[in-house]
């Protein structure tokens, strides 16, 4: 299936930086604090139990903190060292039954709305009450913590929790993002992991023993043997309106020092105004030009002036400039797209990496690469490893490997996820998949008659109401999705 010509190659043309490794995973992370209730074992409450109901009386005062050096930047990370995966079988069933909890959750009446603000180690009062009672309904801290109105070190464990769990930097501290997450509706999170249930069973993915998973609203990248993550890669995915695409296929063979076919949509949009600026701009990029016989064009004996570059081939030259940076792992499908290497390496740092046109760009891609290529004999007699790649990668010689065994990859847009160990995750949904089914949905189920003779003060979640939505949002949500081509080389 094609996809529309209009979108650039968000895969491409960047500046040079050298490739970045990522560390072998480690082992799972120690229990759980004492009151932070380890999530295999939880039990969402199907109704507000009597420890977390909102509070009546006098609010009471809140005691700042002494001064405290700045908080830490919350920003979207991955925890590389963490095993566990995102997708595996039986992750739709995981996912569906949490999506069941949080519905019982939304039908008790939700939990509490916390005031804005920033909330750290030191204070008191009746939000820090409020945000323990948020905490316990999502399982990330004991429901007999809840009635504790100092923000102590359980609770500290608890937030740090909660950001893991949300892809979040885990401070510990509730800051803008975290405030933002936590005042998620529970119908909200229902919807968030319904969709994604049913978004992950139409894809039908035909696990192997070692196989690959790139979850879009995650921005990372999986490598999986033996039902735990072996390397966990940040990327750069595609941006908002040019997104990656939902795919299953296989990995077929890594392309080292590929070139690069400039697509028509740059050509015009992009080459043609920098070569009317800059004359030399392709010679110093590296792309030269070629006719319909296959001969090179001097660039002087085009006229920048018109699109008449259109008629001719634009090849960039392979090496570390080039915009796929030095390595493609082709991965044959019907929309075109691939994961690759970059020289915009600076974009791994930032909290957004919804950068692409809809091909994936992986961080550490040379260890991704050398554990695909590990089933097959190396260089040098041994396994492939990653000494074998960076030598391979010293010339830029041009060089395609097949793999031993074709190993599957997925594609996958999960905003709620299960993963085995029974912990739920959260993702924001950058594309607005989940949109239409919030759009459809009603307001909350009426809270029990417990819940019902809570103070007016106690703001309760709502979900957002399908009439006061902004009109370009209900458009989008109800407009099917167009059929855009891939022009990612």
């Amino acid at each position: 299936m094609v996809r529309a010509a209009f979108l650039l190659a968000g895969c491409v043309l960047a500046s040079v930086a050298h490739a970045q490794t990522v560390p072998p995973p480690a082992p799972p992370s120690s229990p759980p604090a004492a009151g932070v209730p380890h999530h295999a074992e939880r039990n969402l409450p199907p109704a507000l139990p009597e420890a977390v109901r909102p509070l009546a009386g006098k609010p009471k005062p809140v005691v700042k903190a002494k001064p405290a050096p700045p908080p830490m930047p919350l920003t979207r990370v991955v925890a590389k060292d963490d095993p566990r995966p995102t997708v595996y079988p039986g992750a739709a069933d995981a996912i569906q039954e949490a999506a069941e909890r949080y519905r019982r959750i939304a039908e008790s009446g939700g939990w509490p709305l916390l005031p804005a603000g920033t909330y750290k180690a030191g204070m008191s009062g009746e939000p820090i009450l409020l945000l323990r009672q948020r905490l316990a309904l999502d399982g990330d801290l004991d429901p007999g913590q809840t009635g504790q109105p100092d923000f102590d070190a359980t609770l500290i464990q608890a937030v740090k929790a909660f950001q893991g769990r949300h892809g979040l930097a885990q401070t510990g501290i509730v800051g803008a993002l975290t405030l933002k997450a936590l005042n998620v509706s529970a119908n909200e999170r229902f919807l968030q992991l319904n969709e994604s249930a049913k978004r992950l069973r139409a894809r039908n993915f035909a696990f192997g023993p070692r196989y690959v998973v790139v979850n879009i609203p995650s921005a990372s990248v999986e490598a999986i043997a033996n039902g735990q993550v072996e390397r966990r890669h940040i990327a750069v995915v595609g941006k908002a309106d040019r997104p990656s695409p939902e795919v299953e296929t296989r990995i077929t063979n890594v392309n080292f020092n590929p070139t690069w076919t400039v697509p028509i949509s740059i050509i015009k949009k992009d080459i043609i105004p920098k070569m009317q600026k800059d004359p030399s701009y392709l010679a110093k990029s590296k792309i030269r030009i070629f006719g319909a016989s296959g001969a090179e064009i001097e660039p002087t004996r085009i006229d920048w002036s018109t699109e008449r570059a259109t008629a001719f081939t634009l090849r960039q030259d392979p090496g570390a400039g080039n915009s796929l940076g030095q390595i493609r792992i082709d991965m044959p499908n019907r929309e075109a797209v691939y994961m690759h290497d970059t020289p915009s390496k600076r974009l791994f740092a930032r909290d957004d990496r919804f950068h692409s046109s809809g091909c994936v760009r992986v961080e550490g891609v040379r260890d991704l690469v050398a554990w695909l290529l590990a089933p097959l004999p190396g260089p040098g007699g041994g396994p492939w490893d990653r000494r074998d790649v960076d030598d391979l990668l010293v010339t830029d010689t041009r060089k395609d490997i097949r793999l031993k065994e074709p190993v599957p990859v997925i594609w996958t847009y999960l905003t709620g996820y299960v993963t085995p160990d029974g912990v739920t995750h959260f993702r924001d949904d950058v594309y607005g998949l989940d949109q239409p089914a919030l759009l459809a949905s009603q307001p909350d189920p009426a809270p029990t008659s417990s819940v019902a003779t809570a103070p007016a003060r106690v703001q309760r979640e709502q979900p957002l109401p399908q009439a006061n939505a902004p009109l370009a949002l209900q458009q989008r949500a109800s407009a099917p999705r167009p059929l855009l081509q891939r022009i990612d080389p």
